[in-house]
């Protein structure tokens, strides 16, 4: 577990900014990401990802053990895709934290791209381990990747990982960054993230929420981000530059 040295800091960027960034924008549907080289997930794509996955957590199960690991580290800890009955503090090495996938929908658009956050490679990152009970992984998983995937070929996908959590060694999924994937955004730097979080909004809402929502979050577990942090001060500056 990471304790945080922030916790008595105030976080500048407010619900207050926030809402400067929020307008009402239409769903564009899954239509926006069809194209020669990718089209939506449907329901058997769905349906073949989830029973694969279970295969794999079954096969490689351990003698005695119960449930499956989620491995959460962003809007999983605060907007749960499914219901879990146990959580952990954990670090996963090999992986970190980064605004590295554009979205054209949800919190972003065509014509704004946001941009999403996920694990990709290199360092580490703390966040939590989320068990789902053994009674409910066949409706949990299905649920699970109709909330983290959405196009084919993938580039937010589940993967097997073994985090650290209280001195154990635990196998869990978590959905990592596809640097193959089509919407993989490359290395984006901070002041780059900044700019786009402080102005893209989707039907689901801005980039802005999103980020004050994992940071508060975080926080309250006692996590500090050190380059979540540094970007909602930056995301903040630069909403309240803006013009009203």
């Amino acid at each position: 577990m990471l304790i945080s040295r922030a916790m008595s800091r105030r976080i500048v960027l407010t619900p207050e900014l926030v809402a400067r960034v929020h307008r009402e924008v239409p769903d564009a549907g899954p239509q926006i990401h069809r194209g020669p080289n990718m089209a939506p997930m449907d329901e058997a794509d769905y349906d073949v990802l989830a029973d694969r996955l279970l295969a794999q957590h079954r096969a490689h199960r351990k003698a005695g053990a119960d449930g499956l690991w989620i491995f959460a580290y962003g809007s999983l800890i605060w907007r749960p895709a499914c219901a879990t009955d146990l959580q952990l503090h954990a670090r996963l090495h090999g992986w970190h934290r980064r605004f590295c996938i554009r979205v054209t929908r949800w919190r972003g658009t065509a014509d704004c791209p946001g941009l999403m956050m996920a694990l990709d490679r290199g360092g580490s990152c703390h966040g939590v381990l989320q068990r789902i009970p053994k009674a409910d992984l066949v409706d949990a998983l299905g649920a699970l990747v109709r909330r983290e995937t959405s196009v084919k070929p993938m580039t937010n996908a589940p993967r097997w990982i073994t985090a650290g959590a209280g001195g154990r060694r635990i196998r869990a999924l978590a959905f990592t960054a596809d640097r193959n994937g089509p919407f993989y955004a490359g290395r984006v730097d901070i002041d780059s993230a900044a700019d786009v979080l402080a102005t893209a909004c989707g039907h689901w809402g801005s980039g802005a929420e999103y980020l004050l929502n994992t940071v508060r979050h975080l926080e309250e577990l006692g996590i500090h981000d050190s380059y979540l942090w540094r970007l909602q001060e930056l995301v903040a500056a630069r909403i309240a530059a803006q013009r009203q």
